[in-house]
């Protein structure tokens, strides 16, 4: 049958070039064959340059294909994921392009087919293809849906835009048209199969697969569709390859397009910057430029010979703070990442400060050991805000547009080009730091999570602090484990502090993944690591090394009643924590030297530092006497302050080293992780073993010699720690300001242990393994008697049931294990209420809001800061411009979402500042002057002010 609109040239069939596939803000429509083409010229070139040869492989290998049939075939696939446009419902979407289709008598149509908005292109395809594969001989069942080949290409395809739809009923597939009036019938239904056929002669595809896709391997091949219909769909790869007006579609012009779209592809690719980096380094000398440690000596001396035999896998790094996790864990990396092909690497961190932080260590380790593509981006909310001038990173989050260039130092041209700065991009990129929430949305069903597979799959994942996250963030570690073990992804965890139970689940989860059976039976050593094989069952017994840093922690421990909130000019109680600080605090003052006093909430830092500055007039007068470090600041303070403490307490210089002038931080938690911070006393309140013993870790952690060190602190291996601990036989409950920060549980045990410790010390690091392992095991109830025993019996009970509720929510939000898909791709999309990438965020940082303050002037202006010389923004009909974008969200802060439950009327962004998401569900509060550089606003029955000591709530 001939039709209107072209020459026949399949079958007799005529394709029609009047179906439209792109026309948004193109000079003309671009007919839907070419986007099909397109698509399919640039998957085969991600193919040749992004996947690994062992995928390609693999992949060939279960399709039951040769590596050119496989690489003919997927490319294919890739062109057919928009087929479902020629339907009457997409179609109608642009009216006068339209009109010529819906007067044709060869396009039947429904009734009120047009109108089936819901009845998306991406399901259209879906319902299409399934006919259309078991047509050309692709394996089908219609008794085992999931299980055909057909349907699960269908179902893959039909995924292309994030959302993957159910499986298929048999008899509903054999009738699509009539159950989906959106299909069209007659020419509709001809269009497509010619569309099908034409793809398929040109790109050579008349092989077919004798198998489905493993789970891993179907979510690579989903990503990958999705990567190249976004570069195929950019307007400025678009508008050159418009066909002129005279084009009909026939043989030698489809030829003549899908000739041009191979010869564009590469460079397509390459503006992409998704190359892949090569681990060209062989040597740890030709990494970093220094001897290494016993810990990275260590794994020099071993490792290497464990991939050559075992091939890549996972390694853990246990060991203090200090002792070169993060070097190892590079070198450690480059071995896996060069044994199994990867393209990159992945760091992980548990805050933005530690990611803002390692981006630059990375990408000193880049410039040296590594080639190729070196695309680096930072990956975190507020990733976007740091400045492409070489005063922060740039990059990019989840729904975030980042700006600027990442240069990886001399030698090193590493650019975070437009095209990965794009929403849902970043980990495409093949080096990557961020925070651990943007690789584990792969393991939430959010749109495109399939993207996030991608890109991890084929990279080295290195995790920071993996003992630092509750019981529902580690049950999506655990299951993300298990997915990298499918893909044969190398993995790289680092821990201080991590129990022999916690590191078990980890190894276990991506041996499981890997389908290996088992428990590993893993028995951590501190410090030391181990290597589990992704491809054998083999886990090598925890390697123990010795330690360039033995030292003994000296644990002054002190029982105190708690009166950490009372104002400073309130009398100072007998033994309690007010006068204990002083008393510890003293020798500081009048000798010089550096102490951390580490807080347990934002409220208690603040008024413990106002407690300082009065108890020691003289510190607080001079500059950097006592500083404050909290996350209640606005952020560009927050980084003013963190960098001045980088200065005051890193790593010394070079040359002599004299006693530091004395100088008192006060902080909370925010400082236990990754900050190179050195302060000759640690002062903590009561915490976790395994936070106190990472806050102990900035006790004398730099070697600054005899003579960098006060009197009182002389001996560099005989660092002191004091703990204040409310805990007591008349106050037995932690501090009700404290609330649900720590398990009350996990503070007794805690408390009873560090008491035992203040008569002997902690050797560090041969006595922390079994602290740690001591405050978790069973048998600590047991030796406890009476009262104490039942108390502590009902906390762990309380800490059980919380822990039950935190792992069931997992078991509600999080996709299923890759042995469990069986075909069914569906299962990655199921979606749960509320689960969303900010629902990860969130629990990143607990409940959290986030407010603006706007400063109201004496003219009746209202500013961005408190000296009036930065005009709030009007925003416009577009939105705040880039800079009054950047200059807005740098000085947001966080706050507990408490603080802002209620509402106020008018307290939302301006209608004209546009709708960003870092603009969402943010604050503004407006502040009046209260007198001594503090503001205040009257927010609800509340109060909330700011002054130098951040925000507090009245």
């Amino acid at each position: 049958m001939l039709k209107r609109g072209g020459v026949g040239v399949s079958g007799g069939c005529v394709l029609d070039v009047r179906l439209w596939g792109k026309e948004s803000g193109l000079s003309r429509s671009y007919p839907v064959v070419c986007h099909l083409l397109d698509t399919s010229a640039v998957f085969q070139e991600l193919w040749n340059v992004v996947v690994s040869s062992g995928t390609r492989s693999a992949v060939a290998g279960v399709l039951g294909l040769g590596l050119a049939e496989a690489r003919s075939v997927v490319s294919f696939w890739a062109g057919l994921h928009d087929i479902g446009k020629i339907s009457p419902p997409f179609q109608a979407q642009a009216p006068l392009l339209y009109g010529p289709v819906r007067a044709d008598p060869v396009y039947v149509s429904a009734p009120g087919a047009e109108g089936e908005s819901d009845f998306r292109h991406e399901r259209a395809s879906h319902w299409s293809l399934y006919g259309l594969l078991a047509e050309a001989g692709y394996p089908n069942d219609e008794r085992l849906m999931h299980r055909s080949v057909s349907h699960q290409v269908a179902q893959l395809l039909g995924g292309h835009h994030g959302v993957f739809g159910a499986v298929l009923r048999a008899k509903q597939a054999r009738r699509a048209s009539d159950y989906n009036p959106g299909l069209g019938q007659g020419g509709w239904a001809e269009q497509r199969q010619v569309h099908f056929d034409e793809l398929r002669r040109v790109t050579g595809a008349y092989a077919v697969p004798q198998g489905g896709l493993p789970a891993g391997l179907a979510v690579v091949v989903a990503g990958l569709v999705v990567v190249a219909d976004w570069l195929a769909s950019q307007a400025s790869v678009i508008e050159p390859r418009i066909p002129g007006r005279g084009w009909a579609g026939t043989m030698a012009e489809i030829d003549a397009h899908w000739q041009g779209a191979v010869k564009v592809a590469p460079e397509v690719v390459k503006a992409a910057r998704l190359g892949r980096a090569e681990f060209s380094a062989r040597e740890f000398g030709a990494m970093f430029p220094f001897t290494p440690n016993s810990l990275q000596r260590d794994l020099v001396e071993h490792l290497p010979a464990m991939i050559d035999e075992h091939g890549p896998g996972l390694v853990l790094v246990t060991a203090p703070t200090g002792d070169g996790k993060t070097e190892a864990a590079l070198f450690a990396a480059s071995l896996l990442g060069r044994a199994a092909d990867a393209r990159g690497l992945f760091f992980a961190l548990p805050t933005m400060g530690t990611a803002d932080a390692m981006l630059r260590r990375v990408e000193g380790f880049a410039s040296g050991a590594l080639s190729g593509e070196r695309a680096l981006m930072l990956l975190h909310s507020m990733a976007w805000l740091s400045s492409p001038d070489g005063d922060g990173p740039a990059g990019v989050s989840d729904g975030q547009a980042g700006k600027g260039v990442i240069s990886a130092g001399r030698g090193t041209v590493v650019e975070a080009e437009g095209w990965l700065r794009g929403a849902k991009r970043g980990l495409l990129a093949p080096l990557g730091v961020g925070t651990i929430d943007q690789a584990l949305g792969a393991v939430l069903p959010l749109r495109y999570n399939v993207l996030r597979l991608l890109g991890l799959s084929d990279k080295v994942f290195v995790v920071d602090e993996a003992h630092a996250y509750g019981p529902w963030m580690h049950q999506l570690l655990v299951r993300l484990l298990e997915w990298l073990g499918e893909m044969r992804a190398p993995v790289v965890l680092l821990s201080a502090t991590l129990t022999g139970r916690t590191a078990g689940s980890l190894v276990d989860a991506y041996r499981r993944g890997a389908g290996i059976a088992g428990p590993s039976g893993v028995v951590p050593r501190y410090p030391g690591w181990l290597f589990a094989s992704a491809t054998a069952e083999m886990v090598s017994p925890a390697r123990g090394v010795k330690s360039d840093r033995v030292r003994t922690l000296r644990v002054s421990h002190r029982s105190v009643a708690w009166d950490a909130l009372e104002s400073a000019g309130a009398p100072v109680l007998v033994g309690g924590r007010r006068a204990a600080l002083r008393e510890v605090l003293a020798p500081v003052a009048a000798e010089g030297g550096t102490a951390l006093v580490c807080c347990t909430t934002v409220a208690e830092a603040q008024q413990t530092y106002r407690d300082v500055c009065a108890a020691f007039p003289q510190l607080a007068a001079s500059v950097g006497g006592v500083r404050l470090l909290h996350s209640r600041y606005p952020a560009d303070e927050r980084a003013r302050i963190t960098a001045e403490c980088e200065v005051a307490y890193g790593k010394p210089g070079e040359g002599p080293v004299s006693v530091r002038s004395a100088s008192v931080l006060v902080a909370t938690q925010v400082v236990e992780q990754s900050l190179d911070f050195d302060f000759d006393l640690v002062v903590s309140d009561l915490a976790p073993v395994a936070q106190v013993l990472q806050r102990a870790g900035r006790g004398r952690r730099h070697r600054r010699g005899p003579l960098g060190r006060p009197v009182w602190a002389a001996a560099e291996d005989e660092p002191d720690l004091v703990i204040l601990d409310p805990l007591t036989a008349e106050a037995p409950d932690p501090p009700r300001s404290w609330g649900r920060v720590y398990d009350a549980g996990l503070l007794v045990r805690t408390s009873q242990i560090l008491r035992k410790c203040a008569l002997g010390g902690i050797a560090v690091p041969d006595g922390v393994q079994r602290l740690v392992e001591e405050v978790y095991e069973e048998e600590f109830v047991d030796r406890l008697e009476g009262a104490a025993r039942e108390e502590l019996a009902r906390l762990d009970e309380e800490r059980s049931a919380e822990e039950a509720a935190e792992r069931h929510m997992a078991v509600r939000t999080i996709i299923c294990s890759p042995a469990d898909v069986r075909g069914d791709l569906s299962k990655l999309s199921a979606r749960e209420a509320g689960v969303t990438q900010d629902l990860l965020t969130t629990r990143l940082g607990a409940d959290t809001g986030r407010v603006l303050c706007l400063y109201q002037q004496p003219d009746g202006g209202t500013t961005l800061d408190p000296e009036g010389t930065s005009e709030v923004p009007g925003g416009g009909r577009w939105g705040l411009g880039p800079d009054e974008l950047a200059d807005v969200v740098r000085r947001v802060a966080p706050v507990p979402g408490w603080w802002l439950r209620g509402g106020e009327p008018g307290a939302g962004v301006p209608r004209g500042w546009g709708t960003h998401p870092s603009l969402r569900d943010l604050v503004l509060l407006y502040m009046v002057p209260a007198g001594e550089g503090s503001w205040v606003c009257h927010y609800g029955h509340h109060t909330i002010s700011i002054s130098g000591v951040g925000l507090e709530f009245q």
